[in-house]
């Protein structure tokens, strides 16, 4: 990684914009299908609008040619979305295509898919189930709405016979965190989680609470901000464990790691990248996200679990980190 640390803050709107649409879905019990609950996507391939990528760590323009070659330099790179907005999967499927292209072996880890489904994912990696089939049986509609978006950047793993990663936590048990904290849960729940769960990171629980209010303040359950900060860190730690059990296993020796994930778990280094280098002292890494530019919409049982909460740049001047190490932005929409 690059030595220069800069302080990168953003005032924005929360209610406006999507950062945890299924992990609170999931800690309001609302099902992850349908129109309902899906933020609607009217973003397509730019259309005329200005798009650019830019290294936050020199402030500068960059070519999406000379990030390719940056990212051979780090063992994982961190992909971090906004749920639902195509451009952001197709910048996914380019980064593993041209990753492949360029010689790199791969391997591909997703927060969409939980770990209990691992089983079914290595038959759909190694060819011998189609995309529909594995959606189907492991009920990907059900559990994570806009599922068909990963086709592309899985197809570019498949393809080449890469690895695919069910990386999170069942989403049964990241709702019971959230509802009642980690504490609570049953023997059979707290075994299916990484034995070590770290909450301590100050910084992080910061950002977590900042964002989070808006959804605490509008189900009125304030004191929930504890326990859902711990349904993020649950993630948070799941995803890292099972990506840091499978570098260091015999099958993942060698392999260049890309995960797909929300923003909210890789921004700053704090989420899941900071848990995997806990795991892996030393280990390299890269950080992308892509902006929303105003593209994502609310359905309207999301707007029931979102409260206009101003977020300004005195509220996030505890950040010490940049935002990722590369963001891909477009301008607004006229």
């Amino acid at each position: 990684m690059k030595a220069t640390i800069l302080t990168l803050t953003h005032a924005t709107r929360v209610a406006s914009i999507l950062v945890f649409t299924l992990v609170l879905a999931a800690l309001a019990g609302l099902p992850a299908d349908g129109a309902d609950n899906t933020a609607n996507t009217n973003a397509d391939a730019d259309s005329g609008r200005c798009s650019l990528w830019i290294d936050l760590y020199t402030g500068e323009p960059a070519s999406f040619a000379d990030i390719i070659e940056d990212l051979h330099q780090a063992r994982v790179i961190y992909l971090g979305e906004g749920h639902t907005l195509q451009r952001h999967h197709q910048i996914q499927a380019d980064v593993v295509n041209s990753l492949a292209e360029h010689g790199d072996t791969l391997v591909l880890g997703l927060e969409m898919l939980e770990t209990y489904m691992q089983p079914e994912v290595d038959r759909y990696w190694k060819g011998e189930i189609p995309f529909d089939t594995l959606a189907a049986r492991v009920n990907w509609p059900k559990r994570w709405a806009n599922y068909a978006q990963y086709r592309e950047p899985m197809e570019a793993a498949r393809r080449r016979g890469f690895p695919i990663l069910a990386l999170n936590a069942r989403r049964e048990v990241v709702h019971q965190v959230g509802m009642q904290g980690l504490d609570r849960l049953f023997a059979e729940d707290r075994a299916q989680l990484p034995t070590e769960i770290i909450f301590d990171q100050p910084m992080y629980e910061a950002q977590m609470n900042t964002v989070l209010q808006v959804h605490a303040k509008a189900m009125g359950m304030p004191g929930l901000l504890q326990t859902m900060y711990q349904a993020q860190v649950v993630r948070d730690e799941t995803m890292a464990n099972t990506l840091a059990e499978f570098l260091k296993s015999d099958a993942g020796r060698g392999r260049r790691a890309i995960v797909i994930l929300g923003a909210g778990h890789c921004q700053q280094g704090m989420g899941t990248p900071s848990r995997v280098r806990r795991r892996i002292p030393g280990i390299t890494d890269r950080i992308i996200v892509m902006s929303q530019s105003g593209d994502v919409e609310l359905s309207e049982a999301e707007k029931k679990l979102a409260s206009g909460v101003e977020i300004t740049h005195a509220q996030l001047g505890h950040l010490q980190a940049p935002l990722a190490d590369y963001l891909h932005i477009v301008s607004l929409r006229p």
